[in-house]
């Protein structure tokens, strides 16, 4: 497996996650947009989101890559430790002129339509506010919900060391 692979016509997506050592990696995906609104529904949708979905792992495997957001979608559900079965923890980063909001969430039921991607969300950590610019969804890897590692995992962490550093000036 190449440090900078890729899903494309001569490679699917179970091809791509399978092989030597597959078992062994676990990969994050990010996805960015130009904006978002917020449901009174419950969801989230990712306005003029990418056509690609970003993947990557960590140390010692570090592998790289894109892949359509339409088959990212497509494979939801599928396998074993599939994100419909166990939804994944995710940082919803939404940016605005002058400050950063950031939002733990727990994703499910994606759709895909017209270049927008809505998700049901949950938040477990943080304001969830319409911003009036762009946004990133880092979606943590299966297998690793808010663990000290995980995307989610450390902005809580850090989140919550903020606030206690507020507390103790106060």
């Amino acid at each position: 497996m190449s440090d900078d692979a890729a899903v494309d016509d001569n490679n699917d997506l179970e091809t791509m996650f399978s092989g030597a050592g597959a078992d062994d990696i676990e990969y994050m995906f990010a996805q960015t947009s130009r904006g978002i609104s917020i449901g009174s529904d419950g969801r989230v949708t990712l306005s003029g989101v990418s056509s690609t979905t970003l993947f990557f792992s960590d140390r010692p495997y570090r592998v790289t890559g894109h892949l359509p957001t339409d088959e990212f979608i497509g494979y939801w559900g599928q396998g074993d430790d599939n994100f419909a079965d166990d939804p994944p923890n995710a940082l919803l980063s939404m940016f605005e002129d002058d400050a950063v909001n950031d939002v733990v969430v727990v994703l499910s039921d994606p759709v895909l339509g017209n270049g927008d991607l809505s998700y049901a969300v949950e938040v477990t950590d943080g304001d969830l506010v319409a911003p009036s610019g762009p946004a990133s969804l880092f979606i943590d890897m299966i297998g690793r919900p808010l663990s000290p590692m995980s995307v989610a995992g450390v902005h809580r962490r850090g989140r919550r060391r903020g606030q206690r550093r507020m507390r103790r000036r106060m």
